[in-house]
């Protein structure tokens, strides 16, 4: 995270929101994998700042669920429960569904054609950050134009707790090509302004997801 010092003279955020995007991002990329603590030295250090805005991204980053504060172990990535996915899954599904609706009559055509084009460098990009920076870029486009900001920020922090284990296990997590597949069927769906249909495809494509990491999970807990 050194070179991300060199970045906070450019971020116009408080210093514990530059923190908070900093770990977060490190969360999303496999730096700090899930039950591994964030030791709170360390990264005050790396990042050249002090204990309390340090305490305050953590405070942040615990409410968006992607830490925990557990005893004699102090701050660390949180992990996932079966019910915890289900659940995050069953409110992904009835939130962006909801998304979906209202965005499909307003989608613009250069909206359409900047989707089109997150699709076409997914289908050629190998490198996994990357990839799962691109799934997220496609999918904010197609919801903004709902116009529903809290909405699109809750389906931002639910997507965030699921979203970071395709960077660190993408390999495992298979069924990309179908999933490729899924992101083509919903941008024909918008460009038809077929909203039942992309709301098929959306729920096809979030139970994979699902079934997914849910098995994923199932092989950590047994070698764990």
């Amino acid at each position: 995270m050194n070179s991300s010092i060199s970045n906070m003279s450019k971020f116009t955020g408080s210093t514990s929101e530059f923190i908070a995007q900093t770990l977060r991002i490190a969360i999303f990329k496999g730096k700090y994998k899930a039950n591994q603590p964030l030791r709170q030295d360390r990264i005050a250090k790396e990042l050249n700042v002090s204990k309390i805005p340090l305490r305050e991204a953590l405070v942040q980053l615990k409410s968006e669920g992607l830490v925990v504060f557990l005893p004699n172990r102090g701050a660390v990535v949180s992990m996932l429960s079966p019910a915890e996915v289900r659940e995050i899954f069953s409110m992904r599904l009835a939130l962006e569904s909801l998304a979906v609706e209202k965005a499909v009559p307003n989608i613009r055509e250069a909206e359409l054609i900047r989707a089109r084009s997150v699709l076409k460098i997914i289908d050629r990009e190998k490198d996994k950050s990357t990839w799962s920076d691109l799934n997220r870029e496609f999918h904010e486009i197609l919801y903004k134009p709902s116009n529903m900001r809290l909405l699109l920020n809750t389906i931002q922090t639910l997507h965030n707790n699921v979203g970071r284990y395709l960077v660190i296990y993408l390999d495992r997590l298979s069924g990309t090509e179908a999933s490729r597949e899924e992101h083509w069927g919903i941008l024909d769906a918008y460009k038809e302004k077929n909203i039942d249909k992309a709301q098929s495809i959306l729920k096809t494509h979030l139970g994979k997801a699902e079934e997914h990491l849910m098995r994923f999970l199932g092989e950590f807990s047994e070698v764990d």
